[in-house]
C-alpha cells in the first residue's frame, strides 16, 4: 500500500491548567492557540496549515476531568520548529516555566537535531529541527 498521508492525523497533550499551559505553548512555539470547549472537553487547538500539502499531524492541549492524565514517561509528542532552529524554542522553555531535559543534540546530519523539555503540566514533548 502506498502511503500519501501522514499516519498520525491528530494529537492531544493532557494538561492540568488550560490557561498555563495555553501561556506556556503560546511563548515557547511563538504562536497563538484556539480555544474551544467541546462539552466536558476543554481543548486549545495549535495552528495548523488549511492546505492538504502540509506535512506533520494537528493537534490540541485538552483538559477533560476523568479522562486525561498528564505524563512525563509515555508517548513523545515532538514539534516541528517553526523558526526553523530548535534553539529558538528551547531558549524560551524555562522564563516560560518549563524544563529543558535534553539540549539541542544531533540525531544525523540528514535528519537534523533534537531537544526535549518538561512543560508546565509535567508532560514530556520534544521539538525537532534541520539546523
Amino acid at each position: 500500500m502506498e502511503i500519501t498521508q501522514n499516519v498520525v492525523g491528530w494529537f492531544e497533550i493532557p494538561v492540568k491548567d488550560m490557561e498555563r499551559a495555553m501561556k506556556f505553548y503560546e511563548t515557547v512555539l511563538n504562536v497563538k492557540l484556539d480555544r474551544h470547549q467541546m462539552g466536558p472537553f476543554d481543548m486549545a487547538w495549535f495552528p495548523f496549515p488549511k492546505k492538504e500539502a502540509a506535512s506533520g499531524a494537528a493537534g490540541s492541549l485538552v483538559y477533560h476531568e476523568e479522562l486525561y492524565e498528564t505524563s512525563a514517561a509515555g508517548v513523545l509528542v515532538y514539534f516541528s520548529s517553526l523558526s526553523g532552529d530548535l534553539d529558538n524554542e528551547l531558549s524560551r522553555v524555562e522564563a516560560a516555566g518549563g524544563k529543558i531535559l535534553s539540549p539541542k543534540t544531533l540525531i544525523t546530519e540528514d535528519i537534523g537535531y533534537m531537544g526535549m523539555i518538561l512543560d508546565t503540566e509535567g508532560n514530556r514533548v520534544a521539538f525537532h529541527s534541520k539546523k
